[in-house]
């Protein structure tokens, strides 16, 4: 019987030492947002730990880091983030977290804007006004999803670089998500199609990639620029132009303010569409895939 104990024991002590060690190889990940952890976990499948830094219910251009974002980064081997002046903060955050693997200029620290074709670009900033400058391009662009093939792209390669051992599952990974993707783009597009060309409010100008690859016409938004909140003038005019153009659709966010929108659809007849930004921002959009199978669903119930 002692021999057999002590077998036994050796081989619990094997296997928690066996099961220590994958996990530790794990590669640690973080993304400044919940759509691009999501990403980089379908194309990572099990040799990453993705951490997002932002709320899914937040915008990463008005977050205020915290004390255990640095904790985060100090373990990170590979950052993501969204660029386009998405998130600013994230530059000095890494600086502080003091971390050489993951500096700026490495290529463990990625902007997953690289080969996004931005819109709105203006170059210009909003200056002791308030808002967000989107100067470098509408930031927005994860909701177009077409555009994921870029991203996923960009994703795939960062991971290559830094852990060539996995390039084959990386590889796989992605072909199984763009093919997933095509397929879902071909039923989006069919069950929006009734919507295309009809004019549309929104509160925030956070669907211009959408409204593209849907062929939606956003004919007007609540807010007068990006981030500043809406006046009188400008609902004013928007009611107006609503009546006119028999506008049935407002959009906001689940968190954007309800008031003027509720008020803007009153005035002119229409239905509020509530929409989510982000994967994670409720409990039935888990994944990228849910993000466009829930908004598109109820814009379609909106217009009905």
């Amino acid at each position: 019987m002692k021999p057999f104990f002590f077998f036994k024991i050796l081989l619990i002590s094997f296997s928690f030492f066996f099961i220590k060690s994958c996990l530790a190889a794990k590669l640690e990940i973080v993304t400044t947002t919940s759509d691009l952890k999501n990403l980089v976990e379908i194309i990572g499948k099990d040799r990453v730990i993705v951490t997002s830094l932002v709320p899914p219910n937040l915008d990463a251009e008005e977050y205020q880091p915290r004390t255990q974002d640095l904790v985060k980064l100090k373990k990170a081997k590979l950052v993501f983030r969204v660029g386009a002046d998405y998130d600013l903060w994230f530059d000095s955050l890494v600086r502080r977290s003091e971390n050489s693997l993951i500096q700026k200029g490495l290529v463990s620290n990625v902007d997953c804007s690289t080969n996004i074709a931005l819109l709105d670009v203006r170059g210009i900033q909003v200056s002791g006004a308030g808002g967000h400058s989107h100067g470098s391009g509408n930031p927005h662009y994860w909701l177009d999803p077409l555009n994921a093939e870029v991203i996923t792209k960009t994703i795939l390669l960062a991971l290559i670089s830094v852990d060539p051992a996995g390039e084959r599952i990386y590889e796989n990974s992605r072909n199984l998500f763009i093919e997933e993707l095509k397929g879902k783009l071909i039923s989006w597009e069919q069950k929006i199609k009734p919507l295309q060309g009809q004019p549309i409010f929104a509160y925030h100008n956070n669907w211009a990639y959408f409204a593209r690859r849907f062929r939606l016409n956003i004919a007007g938004y609540l807010e007068p620029r990006p981030g500043i909140p809406p006046s009188a003038a400008n609902i004013n005019r928007l009611i107006a132009f609503g009546k006119s153009k028999q506008v049935k659709i407002v959009i906001r966010k689940a968190s954007e303010p309800a008031k003027s929108v509720d008020f803007l659809a009153e005035k002119i007849g229409a239905r509020v569409a509530i929409l989510e930004g982000s994967v994670g921002s409720n409990d039935k959009v888990n994944n990228y895939f849910q993000l466009f199978d829930y908004n598109i669903t109820e814009l379609v119930n909106s217009y009905r």
